[in-house]
């Protein structure tokens, strides 16, 4: 069985990080090896919740590791608490990263156009740096203009027009390296009828595709989390990239769509339990 580090934050309540990774990726044949880097009691998105810093563990755990002579087909990188971290991270792919160990990176810095509280030029320069080590890159629209240093405003202007997935695809080669797949999450397009869809774009050597859905207009905690390990999950099996983000796409929008209509809190994220078997 494929094993697959998961380095991530674990929040008790949200259903995000490492309690939405783990089991789907142990329902996709792998086994999940967490690390994490912090303990919340609930993702960030609540008014209240305890934080501890878990960066001065990482450096024993990922020695540990080595003593058993881990081996690891997949690394999965998300959430970075501290810039402080970027070195602990390095570190273990110096450890653990083979030629042919798939590295998916989230660059979690920001959405909507907006960088997160906890973004700062040190967090980038990190990010910028952990990117390059990736071989699959999954940032939203966001995260790539700050990678890229593209303008995230100018760029969404021209969002209804028909040339507006080259003018992301091309900023997401501007972040994509030979080698690499990007894979730029929540782009917003015109669907049928006019009525707005999002979907995911992916790029890789000589290759690209994008795949849209019907956008209800919601965003809920953890779904980056979800579609990366499904996207992670199916790549390591042996599909596709095409496969693997429709896979990834078609088990998230029915977990979205039953948390609209239960009218699931969006900090509580959404019922991804219930469709797990779509991922089999």
């Amino acid at each position: 069985m494929k094993k697959v580090a998961v380095i991530n934050d674990l929040s008790g309540f949200g259903r995000c990080s490492l309690t939405a990774a783990l089991p789907v990726l142990a329902a996709m044949g792998t086994q999940p090896v967490p690390l994490p880097t912090a303990l919340l009691s609930a993702q960030t998105g609540y008014p209240n919740y305890t934080y501890l810093d878990l960066t001065d563990q990482m450096d024993g755990i990922r020695r540990a590791w080595q003593g058993m002579d881990a081996q690891f087909d997949g690394i999965s990188t998300g959430f970075v608490a501290d810039p402080a971290q970027f070195a602990q991270l390095n570190a273990f792919l110096d450890a653990f990263q083979r030629e042919d160990t798939l590295v998916l990176v989230d660059p979690v810095m920001g959405d909507g156009g907006r960088a997160f509280g906890m973004f700062s030029p040190d967090l980038l320069d990190g990010m910028k740096g952990l990117c390059r080590r990736g071989t699959l890159l999954v940032p939203n629209l966001t995260e790539c203009c700050l990678l890229t240093g593209w303008d995230y405003a100018a760029l969404t202007a021209h969002q209804g027009e028909p040339d507006y997935t080259e003018r992301v695809t091309a900023c997401g080669e501007a972040l994509r390296h030979p080698g690499q797949t990007v894979v730029i999450t929540g782009v917003q397009v015109p669907g049928e009828g006019g009525k707005p869809a999002v979907g995911n774009l992916a790029l890789w050597d000589g290759g690209a595709f994008f795949l849209a859905q019907p956008y209800n207009g919601k965003s809920y905690s953890g779904t980056g989390d979800l579609f990366a390990a499904a996207l992670l999950g199916a790549l390591l099996r042996g599909e596709t990239v095409p496969q693997a983000v429709e896979r990834a796409e078609r088990f998230l929008s029915a977990a979205i769509a039953a948390a609209a209509k239960e009218g699931t809190d969006r900090n509580d994220g959404v019922p991804y339990e219930a469709f797990l078997g779509m991922l089999l």
